[in-house]
């Protein structure tokens, strides 16, 4: 297993992150600690969870894979063999449930952020958090398959300089060592830059948001940023929530997986455009001798803005082949004919 820094920091987290999202919904507690247990014995150190996990967020799940995690055994014997990430939920369609009915107007205030990372803290049964990250912006921007931009005005937001000074006084009291945003823009992300270096506290080490090869908007801005400001790229649905593996084409919908589950969440994965386009993606794997998840992971893998690939499984098989990918490196040609079918198939689901 390859290591990488994470952002500015000291710490070393694997090329591969255990994702957590479907634990509670889709996995039992005990699939959880079986996946957490094989993840660790692989070399793995890097774990990603969220308050408002699983995905799809639902009132009578909110907040079960923070609870899965805590009741794992490792969490207190083993807890200095990994980096444990969670995430403060934003305003969002949930927000009768999250925290606060007033949570549109109060999200990342101070006392929001503080009073979210400290009920994660309790939950995960643990005394520290390596990596907290604000899960997605709480204006109206482009995160969650939305690329047009429109301007929304006038927007309800706390200010940038109160989200890192609260972040600022959660490190200084121990709760948390480093934080990290998810679902930016460059624009966010330059303005929490600002934020840290006018009140002279510590900046982001990374961002977590969505890259595969279907969609590969991240170069378009942030990869820059990631490499020359360190905030290296968490990169979350590599697989297209499975779409990428080929399990979907040509209508299949085989049970129990999260297309066929929640389809109705995820459209963007189904549309002609995205079919072709997954489709030569899996032509390609088969033709150079790979599975299909195996030749989109590894892609991922090696990218330069890529700190750690979050991985998630719903199946032990399925968790086997993707942590196999950190022994796998993509051969320049294939490399360039991955390169060919995005010109032809770009960012077809965003």
């Amino acid at each position: 297993m390859k290591f990488n820094q994470l952002g500015n920091t000291d710490i070393k987290v694997s090329e591969i992150c255990l994702g957590t999202m479907t634990w509670g919904e889709q996995n039992t507690i005990e699939e959880a600690h079986e996946q957490l247990d094989l993840a660790l014995e692989y070399g793995v150190n890097f774990i990603d969870t969220a308050e408002m996990y699983p995905v799809p967020g639902q009132q009578h799940t909110y907040t079960k894979t923070e609870q899965f995690i805590g009741k794992w055994n490792k969490m207190q014997t083993h807890r200095d063999k990994f980096v444990l990430a969670s995430k403060v939920a934003g305003p969002g369609s949930m927000d009768s449930y999250i925290r606060n009915s007033d949570i549109r107007k109060s999200a990342f205030s101070k006392s929001d952020i503080k009073t979210a990372c400290e009920a994660s803290l309790k939950r995960l049964n643990t005394e520290y958090l390596d990596l907290y990250q604000i899960h997605w912006p709480s204006r109206v921007t482009n995160f969650f398959g939305r690329l047009n931009y429109e301007h929304i005005t006038p927007e309800i937001e706390v200010s940038f300089n109160e989200r890192v000074e609260a972040l600022n006084e959660l490190i200084k009291e121990g709760k948390i060592l480093h934080w990290g945003l998810s679902n930016e823009s460059p624009w966010g992300v330059m303005k929490y830059l600002e934020a840290a270096k006018e009140t002279n506290t510590p900046r982001p080490v990374s961002i977590q948001n969505p890259y595969s090869l279907l969609n590969r908007s991240f170069e378009v801005g942030l990869s820059e940023m990631a490499i020359r400001e360190k905030i290296g790229l968490l990169a979350y649905s590599p697989l297209a929530f499975g779409a990428l593996s080929g399990k979907y084409l040509d209508g299949k919908r085989p049970a129990n997986s999260r297309l066929t589950e929640y389809g109705e969440y995820f459209t963007r994965y189904s549309s002609e455009h995205a079919q072709n386009a997954i489709r030569a993606y899996v032509e390609l794997a088969n033709d150079v001798g790979l599975s299909p998840a195996t030749l989109a992971l590894a892609f991922v893998n090696k990218r330069e803005f890529n700190t750690s690939n979050i991985i998630g499984a719903t199946t032990m098989e399925q968790l086997r082949e993707n942590l196999a990918t950190s022994e796998v490196t993509l051969d320049s040609d294939t490399l360039n004919r991955i390169e060919e079918i995005h010109k032809v198939f770009t960012i077809p689901c965003p």
